[in-house]
């Protein structure tokens, strides 16, 4: 097959991503002219039906939105109809909701790294060949996951779609008692994460460079998850040579005057674009921005596995070497888990009181995928008027279009032999999987079409 031939290639179905959609490449003389995520799934329309709804519904409402990650979704919808309202959730009753987080971000880490990334990496179609060869690992993988999982079931009142999280708080709060087994598993998880950030460190990871902003929720003195505001690194380059880790914080309240939304013709997602460029939020943006706040023993952990001192303000941008970045966050995630619960104390009330106001309010927190915000306006019975959410994978779609071309063109350059297709769409698969797209919530990823000319 030639370079320069005419051809077309479709993939009908892009395994261990989470959604549906399609990749359709354009290849002229030899060079890569476009590169577009195709987000074919049908519009979800959540945002046009929580208008006309109680300022208390969407906590439930939204969670809906995942069933990856729910809790990022309430937890940011809380946030932004406290602030809309007037009201702080402090103390234990905070804590708490980043304990439930921090099980979300277990769960949701350790199922990416384990069941959607790692074959990539060791030569495996699925998890379920790797479990052939790599038993042990795989169980390890579940093992941490369950404990995430267990977190949020106590929590949450069940682990998919959680019951008992509320404006103000809970609808109940567990007992000393309750949260006692929880650390039992957490103990074990912590020594299995420590494990995966090892396994990992080991794979063969290509070159590559993420070379555009990033954009991260940042709170000095916490690696931040459910607090803080958003921060900026700006995109390598330039005339003042600090300008690569230069980080600048910014209001919540600013966030829609920064990051633009536009609809493009191919894709039922909007793409995002930070002022008026392609960025990148998520894992590998939370470690340049908030690294030097992770928990000593996952900071540890991040310089024996080559990340660099992230006390140093060490920063990675090759998205394939994010697989070592999310293991890291798993062992923050456990550790702090831990720290929360042995210093755990039952609050007085389950939640605060929350009454309506005329008014809008605006939020953000870190999804495992990145920056979610949410803003609601509503009336002084607290009837929904507006809702506007962004979520992590559709701020990331210009982002993963330009490093699948930009690695797509670095593989056609090679010398020698022609790439074939099948060459061609494994590195384009492994492209899109380094990012973690949730494509349904960005509405989603399966048809990859190569179009030469």
């Amino acid at each position: 097959m030639s370079h320069r031939g005419s051809r077309v290639l479709r993939l009908e179905a892009l395994a261990r991503v989470e959604g549906e959609g399609a990749l359709h490449l354009t290849v002229r003389d030899g060079r890569v002219t476009a590169a577009r995520l195709r987000v074919y799934e049908p519009p979800r329309f959540f945002e046009a039906f929580l208008r006309g709804r109680g300022h208390t519904e969407p906590p439930d409402i939204t969670a809906r939105i995942c069933g990856i990650c729910p809790v990022a979704y309430q937890m940011t919808a809380c946030q932004a109809i406290e602030r809309a309202c007037g009201v702080t959730v402090d103390g234990q009753l905070a804590a708490l909701r980043r304990l439930l987080y921090y099980g979300e971000w277990i769960e949701s880490q350790t199922l990416h790294i384990y069941l959607l990334h790692a074959p990539d990496f060791l030569g495996h179609p699925s998890v379920v060949e790797l479990a052939r060869e790599q038993r042990a690992a795989v169980e390890r993988g579940l093992r941490i996951k369950q404990a995430g999982n267990a977190i949020m079931e106590q929590l949450g009142g069940r682990a998919i779609h959680p019951v008992n999280v509320r404006v103000g708080g809970f609808y109940r709060v567990p007992s000393p008692a309750e949260l006692r087994p929880l650390a039992e598993r957490l103990r074990r998880a912590r020594d299995d994460a420590l494990e995966t950030v090892r396994w990992v460190a080991g794979f063969d990871f290509p070159d590559d460079s993420c070379d555009c902003a990033l954009l991260a929720m940042r709170d000095p003195g916490r690696y931040a998850i459910d607090s803080g505001a958003p921060a900026v690194m700006a995109a390598p380059g330039g005339t003042d040579s600090d300008r690569a880790t230069a980080v600048h914080g910014f209001e919540v309240e600013g966030f829609e005057r920064r990051v633009t939304e536009r609809q493009v013709p191919y894709s039922t997602a909007l793409h995002s674009a930070l002022d008026g460029r392609a960025y990148l939020t998520g894992s590998l943006a939370r470690y340049a921005i908030s690294g030097r706040w992770l928990h000593p023993a996952a900071a540890e952990a991040a310089r024996a596995a080559g990340l660099g001192d992230p006390a140093a303000g060490a920063v990675c941008r090759n998205p394939f070497r994010s697989i070592v970045v999310r293991a890291v966050e798993v062992t923050h995630a456990v550790a702090e888990a831990l720290r929360i619960i042995t210093a755990y104390e039952p609050p007085p009330r389950p939640y605060i009181e929350v009454p309506p106001s005329r008014s809008t309010g605006c939020a953000a927190t870190e999804a495992p995928r990145g920056l979610l915000y949410h803003r609601y306006a509503m009336d002084a019975d607290g009837t929904l008027t507006n809702a506007r959410i962004v979520p992590p994978t559709s701020q990331n779609q210009a982002a993963i279009e330009e490093n699948v071309r930009r690695l797509a063109q670095s593989l056609l350059d090679r010398p020698g032999e022609p790439v074939g297709d099948d060459e061609l769409t494994a590195l384009c698969e492994r492209a899109v999987r380094n990012h973690d797209p949730c494509v349904s919530c960005s509405a989603h990823f399966l048809d990859l079409t190569v179009e030469r000319r």
